[in-house]
């Protein structure tokens, strides 16, 4: 046993009643979604929000202004984890879920309303990088924490399916996300909906956090984090080994690299490769993203299974070794422009995007003890997503501008898949049968 399985222990949570258990995944999966829902629909908007808040006359240049900003949000992410984090540890998951759908639900829904450049000026794309700030802030750590919470009320041996339901949630927020995007882009002239017709499901998130906040408003927190508080009421808590806090922080940088990776290339930069570079027709895109993100969605509670079944380890291996070896084919495949060919590979990367998906919101919980889990595994998680989550769709599109070579992401994405597996192969220990009250 390493010292990692050490600190984490090797026995079974607190069972749940079934009815308590229903209304934790509807309330975390609703949460979830209003985050997911929105990263989409500004991926399938960038031009125009690059337009509108950036304009310089160059469509290159306002794309790459508007991906900057969607990776802005991104950095302030680990300021989220290192702020928000021990609220969820000390306080409860419930508490910390319930601040983060609320400054969640705030920031996007000021995002919708913000006026243009042309309206007021520089004050646009100032206020829209606050809000991506204070957005970033808090999905720092709303997926970290609705991630512990949905595994420390998992029924024995089915962690990780239940983990899927956090996944699969954001898979539907990705496919509703595209569908809004379709239904804007034709049913409304290109004028308004580059205009405000992109705001639309940014100000309808208002309702979607509303719903969260009422459903979060009504769970019980978990038997883990209540055994976790007896216990520092009781002062046997020991405290938890640098090492071992910083050998969990990297590994959930490892393997967050493999979720990141190919999960933005598909739900983000996909759409805008196919219409800007690829010159698919947008709806054309739009439509095929789609297709691609309802079979994505229907394969969580399959990685999931397989998860439980065969362990972390040889899912994440797989997942791992999948992205590096997909990742240039897949990307030749979207540049033929052959409809057939662009779904195709869109749903090659879904598969290993979502079993690396599953492995990252189950891993992240098993890895930390129970007394840090809410701030290690959001720091972790949200230092991969500032460096290369968030930063993806940005990288992609600046690959294609200086190279000229339409494939350049896929070269990106099949070297960082291959960091990723390297460190997991040699860092990640089997966190099937681990003990989440211990810590």
């Amino acid at each position: 046993m390493t010292e990692l399985q050490a600190a984490v222990g090797t026995s079974a949570p607190p069972a749940v009643s079934r009815a308590a258990d229903r209304r934790r995944m509807i309330g975390i999966c609703v949460g979830n979604f209003m985050e997911w829902f929105d990263f989409s629909v500004y991926g399938y908007f960038a031009v125009a929000i690059g337009a509108q808040f950036f304009p310089s006359g160059d469509s290159t240049a306002e794309v790459l202004s508007s991906f900057a900003v969607f990776a802005v949000g991104f950095a302030a992410r680990p300021v989220g984890a290192l702020v928000l984090g021990p609220i969820g540890d000390r306080k409860g998951r419930k508490a910390l879920l319930q601040i983060t759908v609320i400054g969640m639900g705030i920031s996007t829904t000021l995002m919708g309303l913000t006026p243009s450049y042309a309206s007021i000026g520089i004050a646009a794309p100032i206020l829209i990088v606050l809000l991506r700030c204070l957005q970033g802030m808090m999905a720092g750590s709303e997926w970290s924490s609705a991630a512990a919470y949905l595994v420390e009320s998992a029924p024995e041996g089915r962690r990780a399916r239940r983990a899927s339901l956090l996944t699969f949630s954001s898979g539907v927020a990705f496919m509703l996300g595209t569908l809004t995007a379709l239904l804007i882009t034709s049913t409304m002239s290109e004028e308004s909906a580059n205009t405000w017709g992109w705001r639309i499901p940014f100000v309808a998130s208002a309702v979607t956090a509303l719903i969260a906040v009422y459903i979060r408003k009504k769970l019980e927190d978990t038997a883990v984090f209540h055994e976790v508080a007896r216990r520092r009421a009781a002062g046997t808590i020991e405290p938890v080994p640098w090492r071992v806090q910083a050998r969990a922080v990297l590994l959930t940088v490892a393997f967050s690299a493999l979720g990141s990776i190919g999960l933005y290339n598909l739900i983000t930069y996909a759409n805008t490769h196919l219409a800007v570079t690829v010159g698919m027709p947008r709806s054309s895109a739009l439509v095929v993203c789609m297709v691609s993100l309802v079979l994505y969605s229907c394969m969580h509670q399959f990685a999931g299974l397989l998860c439980d079944r065969w362990g972390r380890r040889p899912v994440a291996l797989m997942a791992g070794v999948g992205l590096t070896v997909v990742g240039v084919p897949v990307y030749l495949l979207w540049d033929t422009g052959n409809v057939v060919l662009v779904l195709l590979g869109l749903v090659i990367l879904a598969f290993f995007a979502c079993c690396a998906a599953v492995i990252n919101v189950v891993v992240q919980v098993e890895v930390f003890p129970a007394s840090i889990r809410t701030r290690g595994s959001a720091l972790g998680h949200n230092l991969c997503q500032s460096l290369i989550g968030g930063t993806a769709p940005l990288v992609s599109a600046a690959l294609v501008a200086a190279t000229g070579i339409a494939f350049s992401p896929g070269v990106y994405l099949a070297g960082i898949a291959l960091l990723g597996t390297v460190l997991v192969w040699f860092m990640l220990p089997e966190t099937k049968h681990v003990d989440l009250v211990q810590g």
